[in-house]
This record gives structure tokens, sequence and C-alpha cells, in this order.
């Protein structure tokens, strides 16, 4: 944390990583009578980050509110934009007074992609905020905080690798995935993470994941056994619609991937490799085509 004064005006900041996460597993159970869809899924934190820089301003003359920028001009800034809320939530919830709260993302993270990077950005602010204001919320009070901001966010406020159940607000901490390189291809278009829940509901599902057997490989640092069960019910939809989903799986096969899935709703696709060169040499390949490929890693 920095802390810097000016005369009567006072500044504290400090930066957060919001890291992107990918699905090792995504299975849809049911529906609420609210319309929510149940889910169980796998999920894990990998290095990708945004950085969230988060500035609490006091003893301006004319105090300024939440003032949200990014470094991708086209993206809201307004009460549109999660983390924005995730700001407007804290000070509501707390009680804790506003004067000016400035934040700053310097976005790196994919969007509408299916790696939870606006959920990740908001988890982020509350992070912050809790960091700034000396609150001492707790983990859970967080997370409770976070669902009402989205699904993804308590998961995004802890990371690692984690069961998600009920609507994704349900978490257990699993045993931590081996080590290993990511490559993520997000191809030039975006996906509506709830037009493709609608879809779901008529969407025959054939085949669905072997969560509980992917725990098992997870408990056992099996890592063959994790790529032998990478599966996402949402493939059924987003991938039937859009060809170049199964291209991006095919090429980072062909390049040495150990297993490739799509993340989330969507269209993010990613590929497991043990193998640095494998993976830097699958990165090269998927850029000359989709400028949003990234080469990270998974981490705790």
């Amino acid at each position: 944390m920095i802390f810097e004064k000016k005369q009567q005006e006072t500044r504290e900041r400090t930066m957060i990583e919001a890291r992107a996460k990918i699905n090792l597993t995504l299975d849809v159970t049911g529906k609420r009578e609210d319309g929510y869809h149940l889910v169980k899924m796998v999920m894990q934190s990998v290095d990708l980050h945004d950085d969230v820089r988060v500035t609490i301003v006091r003893g301006e003359k004319k105090p300024r509110g939440i003032v949200l920028s990014c470094s991708m001009p086209f993206l809201p800034t307004d009460s549109s934009n999660l983390a924005y809320r995730a700001a407007e939530l804290f000070y509501k919830e707390t009680g804790v007074p506003l004067e000016t709260c400035e934040i700053f993302i310097e976005k790196r993270i994919p969007i509408a992609a299916g790696l939870a990077g606006g959920s990740t950005d908001a988890a982020a602010v509350l992070r912050a905020l809790n960091q700034l204001h000396d609150t001492g919320l707790s983990r859970d009070r967080l997370c409770e905080m976070g669902l009402k901001l989205g699904a993804d966010v308590p998961y995004c406020l802890i990371g690692g690798t984690m069961l998600a159940e009920g609507i994704g607000e349900k978490l257990t901490e699993l045993s931590p995935m081996q080590p290993c390189y990511v490559v993520l291809c997000k191809p030039p278009f975006a996906v509506s993470t709830k037009e493709v829940y609608q879809e779901i509901d008529s969407v025959p599902l054939t085949q669905r994941p072997d969560t509980d057997g992917m725990i098992k490989a997870l408990e056992s640092c099996d890592y063959k056994g994790v790529c032998d069960r990478l599966m996402n019910v949402m493939e059924t939809v987003t991938a039937t619609k859009r060809r170049q989903i199964g291209e991006i799986r095919s090429v980072l096969r062909e390049n040495g991937a150990d297993a490739t899935l799509m993340s989330g709703s969507g269209p993010t696709v990613y590929g497991l490799f043990s193998d640095r060169i494998a993976a830097d040499a699958a990165a090269t390949v998927l850029a000359r085509r989709f400028s949003e490929t990234f080469l990270t890693e998974t981490v705790q």
C-alpha cells in the first residue's frame, strides 16, 4: 500500500492482480424457479490477470464519488461496469463514508470470453476497498457481497482450484492442480452467457462431465487423469454455432496440447501443456490468426 499526502488532501492506494479462470469441468444440473441454472463445475485460476488499482482520496474540496477508468477505452465506466457496481455495493453495505474512490483497470483478460474477466475485476475492487478502509470483512462476508454482483464473483475472491455448485456460490476447496502451461485463444467474437444458458435448456445433454473423477484425479496429482476428464456441456451450444472453436482445439492438439476445452460459456478455448516449448509453439501458431492468444500457467 502506498500513502501520499498533499496539504490537507490524502491518498491511499493499492493494486490487486485480478486473475482469469478456466473451467476444468462444467455441468448444468438443473434450474431454479427464479430461472437461475444450477451448476457443478471445477474452476482453476491462471496467471493471466488484469491490474486493478484503487485509490481513496480524502480531503478534496469537491469529492467526486466513484471514478472508474480503464485501459480499454470502449469499456463502460459507469454503473453498467461490474467493478463500478462492486464499489457502490461496498459503500452501501458497509456504511463507510464515500468521498472519492478512483478505480483504474489495466485490462488484459479478453472481454465476454468465458474467463470471468468482469467478475474478477469486481472481486478485486471488493478486496481492495476492504483493505484500504480497514473494514476487516471476512472472506465469507465478501463472498456474500460478491454473490449480489454475479455468480462467479465469490470464486474470484478466493481463486485456486475449486468446486462450485448451486448457481456458483457453493464453493469447496479442492486439491491444487499440478502446475502446467495454458494456452488461451479467444476467437474474434463475443458470447452472451445469458443466451447460452437459455439455449442449453433445449439441448439434449447426452454426455456429462465426470466431476467426481476430476476431483479424485486432482487429489492423486494425476495430471493425465485431469486431462482425460476435461468437459464442458456449454460446448454443445456454443461450438455447434462457431466452427472456429473446433478449429482452435484442433490447432492446439496438433501442436502438442495434452488436452483442450472451451472455458465457461465461451468462446475462449484453452490447451493444457506439460511442456513449455510446445506451449510456446502452439501460442505462436494461433497468434498468427487470433490476436487474443495468451501463454500463461495455472496458479494457486
